[in-house]
């Protein structure tokens, strides 16, 4: 039997006003916005282009060492040795030496707070399959593959420009938001506004991320900056229940910087509304069956979907049932047979899984000798009488 892709088009009524939706106007290079909690990606621009992410990439040096801790290769009160190649980086730094043991826990703050090029190197140096710096890169592009960040590759530990040191801003946002959930025990660290290491740095105490300061719900993660890179930041913020996070890369400034990034938070939150688009109980549609007990099996979302809309978007959202049928039974409740697929106005594609609603059993033998019967007369009936 062939496989024919099948496809049913709808759309889901909402009353909400029937005006046109507006993308957020960034002038980054590349930005990517997602809200957490329904996984709506709200702006999407150069996504998956792989660029330089300068400090950005400190976060995967965290997240490996956030790991660690939580498997017991590492502890905040820890005390580890500092190198000459730590010492020698410059830029942002905890001003460490070669005579200093520093504890785990302010290594983590001072990559956070400081954004130290040193302790990142302190930390990869510690963790490292082999002992270098060089090994733990190979080890964090490893790790990033498995995570599902397929653009990013990385050369070192705190984003120093290298060649081949790259991440997307869409890996970026996955890397923070694994942060956010897998790690709620540390990610407070990403709001501390000033850390005072050893009275060393009074000059690099504060924080730079420009959101902590303002009373929009911002609590995090990590500003960057090279030349080449330009400023960038990887932020996030919760207002309620809901919580964005963000990307924005290649802006001119700091101020730049931090307008955008105050800008897009504050479109995030006032600019959507919630709708709940389909029930884990109610079919949206009905998908073929081959040699089943019955015809067709309802596709249902895996739980209640909810999503989210511009306020002032079209009043039908358009959406498509996908898949490859008609389906070989037998069919398993909960077992994904199609695709939905959403184009709401002025936002990014929405894909999201449907499952088969209930068991369907393969046929009995009537069932499957009326179906090949069937094929086989409209094949008869389809022959010319030529090739008869």
């Amino acid at each position: 039997m062939l496989s024919a892709l099948r496809s049913t088009t709808f759309a889901f009524g909402f009353a909400i006003l029937a005006l046109p939706a507006h993308a957020f106007d960034t002038q980054a290079r590349a930005a990517y916005v997602m809200d957490q909690k329904t996984g709506t990606v709200l702006l999407s621009k150069e996504a998956d282009l792989p660029l330089p992410p300068a400090s950005m990439s400190k976060l995967m040096t965290l997240y490996v060492a956030f790991e660690a801790l939580r498997d017991g290769r590492l502890t905040l009160d820890e005390t580890l040795p500092v190198s000459e190649h730590a010492m020698s980086y410059g830029g942002s730094t905890m001003f460490l030496n070669t005579q200093d043991r520093v504890r785990v826990e302010d290594l983590l703050r001072g990559i956070i707070v400081l954004s130290g090029n040193d302790a990142c190197v302190v930390i990869a140096e510690a963790l490292s399959p082999d002992g270098t710096e060089a090994g733990f890169a190979r080890f964090m592009t490893q790790r990033a593959q498995q995570m599902g960040m397929e653009n990013s590759n990385f050369a070192n530990s705190n984003g120093w420009p290298a060649a081949g040191h790259m991440m997307s801003v869409h890996d970026l946002a996955v890397l923070a938001n694994r942060l956010i959930t897998d790690f709620p025990e540390y990610y407070p660290l990403f709001a501390e506004e000033v850390f005072e290491f050893d009275g060393r740095a009074p000059s690099n105490a504060r924080n730079r991320n420009p959101l902590l300061k303002l009373d929009i719900g911002a609590d995090g993660l990590k500003t960057g900056h090279t030349q080449e890179a330009g400023y960038g930041l990887v932020g996030s913020a919760k207002q309620g229940d809901r919580r964005v996070v963000f990307v924005l890369s290649g802006l001119d400034s700091t101020a730049r910087r931090a307008e955008e990034a105050e800008a897009v938070v504050n479109w995030s939150f006032r600019n959507f509304v919630e709708r709940t688009v389909a029930k884990a109980e109610k079919p949206v549609a009905d998908a073929k069956l081959w040699m089943g007990a019955e015809k067709t099996v309802g596709l249902v979302p895996e739980e209640d979907l909810t999503l989210l809309f511009p306020v002032l978007g079209d009043k039908d959202i358009k959406a498509e049932v996908v898949y490859e049928g008609p389906i070989n039974a037998p069919v398993s409740k909960g077992q994904q047979l199609a695709e939905l697929v959403i184009k709401p106005e002025g936002l990014p594609e929405i894909r999201r899984p449907l499952v088969a609603d209930k068991d369907v059993p393969l046929g009995g033998f009537v069932v499957r000798m009326m179906t090949v019967g069937g094929i086989v007369l409209k094949d008869v009936i389809n022959t010319p009488l030529e090739q008869m």
